[in-house]
């Protein structure tokens, strides 16, 4: 199963309109960068927009507020997930 959390566009290379331009964003989550291709992207991101990222590839782009509900929701399951594997009565 795979889990593709909203990662932040920070850098744009390239052109949408040019497929030999390289099209490559810098994305960040919590201060791990990683480069993803925007070949197959849904629309092409902004600085600052977030990305559904699968395999090193862009697959969708979420607006700022959506893609910080998504996180937020995230972190709450991960603290429940936390709570519950350090509980004494787990079973």
């Amino acid at each position: 199963m795979c889990l593709a959390v909203p990662m932040k566009v920070i850098e744009i290379h390239g052109s949408p309109d040019d497929f030999l331009s390289g099209q490559i964003a810098v994305v960040d989550v919590d201060g791990i960068r990683k480069e993803t291709r925007l070949d197959i992207v849904d629309r092409w991101p902004n600085i600052g927009d977030y990305l559904i990222i699968h395999a090193g590839f862009a697959i969708h782009t979420l607006d700022p507020k959506e893609a910080e509900t998504n996180i937020r929701l995230m972190r709450e399951m991960a603290e429940k997930v936390e709570t519950i594997e350090s509980s004494p009565n787990r079973l």
